[in-house]
């Protein structure tokens, strides 16, 4: 396997990394020869587990920085980003800015119990849209950003769709599609790309937690001419691609991975 990152002190920044999509394209991405920062929030009993995915990664001789802390918080953002400079030393760029970062409410609008509150769409747009904006301005501003970089987030197609206790989700990730886009625009003359991936229906653990994920999945295998859900993998490889020099000129976008789900 070609590791055209390998020995450039290139590093990628993943924003949820510990599982899903983050953990399958850290793995991609270590294959290939980029060192890591990988920032996720899991609990203790989770931790040794990750490790071991972690370890995973670092047999590909990369170097591999874990932090088990809230990455969305824009407060701790540049304390979390002075240990990163610390690790980065004089030479080492950020080539990738990764955002997988699933934290939303799940809640329905209206129901006997626990309901959806402005409070909650608050946090989960804070939390899965507008910390993207926070991490990059701040890495900009502390100039760690690579010439040539590349900043990617994940979206769903609950960007244009009504899924049930979706609501807060589904504004997050519309507004993480309009902070890309702008972020192509006004950061392009620093060499910055900014991109989307629109993933398809993936049997994670945060798809897992959506009301009615096994009917979604049903309906996402009639749907989908390939006749499979997308895996983290499939999702990963485009990760790598976009991260490709040959990829410099994609940048404004949302691109599905979804085998063709979004066509019907």
């Amino acid at each position: 396997m070609v590791k055209e990152f390998k020995d450039k002190n290139q590093w990628a920044v993943i924003l949820g990394g510990s599982s899903g999509l983050g953990l399958a394209s850290a793995k991609k991405l270590a294959s290939h020869g980029m060192n890591l920062i990988i920032l996720h929030r899991d609990r203790k009993t989770n931790l040794a587990a990750i490790e071991r995915e972690f370890e995973v990664c670092k047999k590909e001789g990369i170097q591999l920085k874990s932090f088990n802390i809230d990455a969305t918080n824009s407060e701790k953002i540049q304390e979390n980003l002075s240990e990163i400079k610390s690790l980065l030393s004089d030479k080492g760029k950020i080539k990738i800015l990764l955002h997988s970062i699933a934290k939303g409410n799940l809640k329905p609008m209206l129901g006997e119990k626990t309901t959806l509150s402005s409070v909650d769409f608050q946090i989960t747009i804070q939390a899965m849209a507008l910390s993207l904006y926070d991490w990059v301005k701040a890495i900009f501003t502390e100039e760690l950003f690579h010439q040539d970089s590349r900043i990617i987030a994940f979206t769903s197609e609950g960007n244009s769709k009504a899924w049930k206790n979706y609501a807060a989700v589904s504004a997050a990730k519309v507004a993480l599609e309009a902070i890309t886009r702008n972020i192509a625009l006004e950061f392009a003359a620093y060499g910055i790309k900014a991109n989307c991936i629109q993933a398809g229906m993936t049997d994670t653990f945060s798809f897992r937690q959506i009301s009615g994920s096994e009917q979604l999945k049903k309906y996402a295998l009639m749907r989908n001419p390939n006749q499979r859900l997308t895996t983290a993998e499939d999702v990963a490889n485009v990760v790598y691609l976009l991260s490709k020099d040959e990829a410099k000129w994609i940048t404004g976008t949302t691109i599905p991975v979804d085998g063709g789900e979004h066509l019907s």
